[in-house]
């Protein structure tokens, strides 16, 4: 059961000053959810800017409304170390997506639409019991193309007793606007940084304009919250983390990747460099994505990461 509003315990207390959108003035927060979603009159919300209305059950790439849909929720323990903690990532994945990556390991939600549409209050529900349940934030994965649901149910949540960190899991490609609503939202920011070719991102996720799109955006994410602090615990608090998936012969545009963030973000950012590409969906057509990356090929992205100056990779001691 969740706890009423202004039942909130000593601990819960203490993260709530630690965590952003209770810092926003009711009316700052509700307000916020009005601008996303008039923005999804005319769907401007991505990169992709298919100016349906979808208040009107109009549908445009990510063939979404304007409701939640849901494939899964709970804790999830197999997050990046600083997620997890010891009580795991309140994860909840949303379903369907506005990239068109012919690669996804979600491929099943975020292609087929495997999940449910529900109400912004059973949403917020939802979030409120992944904290109950002792989870250390609440990990909303994929959520750009349903970022006005997500808001509201946020805001609904924070009226009842939510105060755990937000993480928005995302895949990088993002409108500036977007994002910029969501300053003082959001905790913890975890991109992926996927391409730096535009051809790569066209030929793979039907998108020319990623690297420009998820760049610009990752730069305003940092703005917002800095480099990713940790706190005694070992827990994330606030900040910026970023993913990037190695690709066999270099698809991704590791060194690019790498040098961006090295240059262009913070030497201190917290980069997963992950090694777990395994071919699925359409990706057996598409040579050499019919393969697993070798050893060797990961441990040339890690060795570019490190002459590039990176200073926090997930897994690597330096």
């Amino acid at each position: 059961m969740v706890a009423p509003q202004g039942t909130i315990n000593k601990k819960s207390k203490l993260m709530a000053v630690k965590t952003a959108y209770l810092k926003l003035s009711r009316n700052k927060l509700w307000g916020k959810v009005r601008l996303a979603e008039e923005i999804l009159k005319d769907c401007t919300l991505c990169p992709r800017n298919c100016k349906v209305d979808r208040t009107a059950g109009k549908q445009g790439f990510c063939r979404t409304g304007d409701k939640p849909i849901v494939a899964s929720w709970g804790p999830h323990f197999g997050e990046e170390r600083p997620l997890v903690g010891t009580s795991g990532s309140g994860t909840i994945f949303f379903s369907f997506c506005n990239l068109g990556c012919i690669f996804c390991q979600n491929w099943t939600i975020s292609h087929l639409g495997e999940g449910n549409e529900m109400s912004d209050a059973k949403l917020a529900d939802i979030m409120l019991k992944l904290q109950e349940s002792g989870c250390h934030n609440i990990n909303l994965v994929t959520p750009t193309h349903q970022m006005p649901a997500i808001l509201r149910s946020i805001a609904i949540a924070s009226e009842k007793g939510l105060n755990i960190p937000i993480v928005y899991n995302c895949g990088g490609y993002e409108s500036l606007e977007s994002i910029e609503i969501l300053d003082g939202v959001i905790d913890i920011y975890m991109p992926d940084l996927k391409y730096a070719d535009p051809e790569m991102a066209l030929k793979y996720s039907k998108a020319k304009d990623y690297p420009e799109a998820a760049k610009t955006a990752i730069k305003e994410m940092h703005r917002q919250v800095g480099d990713l602090e940790i706190d005694k615990r070992g827990i994330a608090m606030r900040g910026l983390l970023i993913r990037h998936l190695v690709l066999p012969e270099g698809i991704a545009g590791t060194r690019e990747v790498v040098r961006f963030i090295a240059e262009e973000i913070s030497q201190n950012t917290y980069i997963n460099i992950m090694d777990q590409y395994y071919p699925c969906y359409k990706a057996f057509e598409h040579p050499p994505l019919d393969r697993r990356i070798t050893t060797k090929e990961y441990s040339e992205a890690i060795k570019m990461a490190l002459d590039a100056g990176l200073k926090r990779i997930d897994g690597v001691t330096i």
